[in-house]
């Protein structure tokens, strides 16, 4: 009941924040100077549609774009476009977040599932069309299926080390029109 005070969410909010400048400290430190021959999940990316879907209170879209923009300058992408699409897929599983308080966690999984791979696929065609360089098509589907893979992952951590889970019946009704 704590958690659906302002206070609260500001809160979780921070939480998210700090959670995403952990994931990346931890993905910028040099620890390997050979190329890799695989590329690691976005973690980012699990977390920001894991909370969309779980709490979207807890991520309003200009703390998503903000984040994203920021790994986006950080990790040298072109700036804007990856947070722009994530933002758009975070935004779509929350207007479909009342239909899916029902759906199974594999519903949920398949959904997150198809706005990962639509949203890479639409990043790596507009890079295409723009003739910006990108990493070799292997590299990408290795990332996305294990995106895909890690987001249970993401979600139990979530869930359970730091309580961001699905409202019930009554917190929803006790919120009102903050849905």
């Amino acid at each position: 009941m704590a958690r659906t005070s302002t206070a609260g969410i500001w809160l979780m909010r921070g939480v998210f924040v700090a959670v995403a400048l952990v994931i990346l400290f931890f993905h910028l430190l040099p620890l390997d100077t050979l190329p890799r021959r695989w590329s690691p999940p976005d973690l980012l990316v699990a977390l920001a549609f894991a909370w969309s879907v779980r709490r979207a209170d807890f991520v309003p879209p200009l703390l998503i774009a903000a984040v994203m923009l920021l790994a986006d300058l950080l990790m040298q992408r072109p700036p804007g476009l990856w947070a722009l699409l994530v933002l758009l897929g975070s935004e779509f599983l929350k207007s479909r977040l009342p239909a899916s308080r029902e759906t199974s966690f594999l519903g949920e999984w398949f959904a997150v599932a198809v706005i990962i791979v639509g949203i890479t696929l639409l990043n790596r065609m507009i890079l295409g069309i723009l003739a910006v360089e990108h990493a070799h098509i292997a590299l990408l589907m290795i990332q996305v299926i294990m995106t895909i893979a890690v987001y249970p992952i993401v979600v139990l951590l979530s869930q359970t080390l730091l309580g961001v889970r699905r409202l019930s019946a009554a917190d929803a009704e006790t919120m009102g029109a903050r849905l």
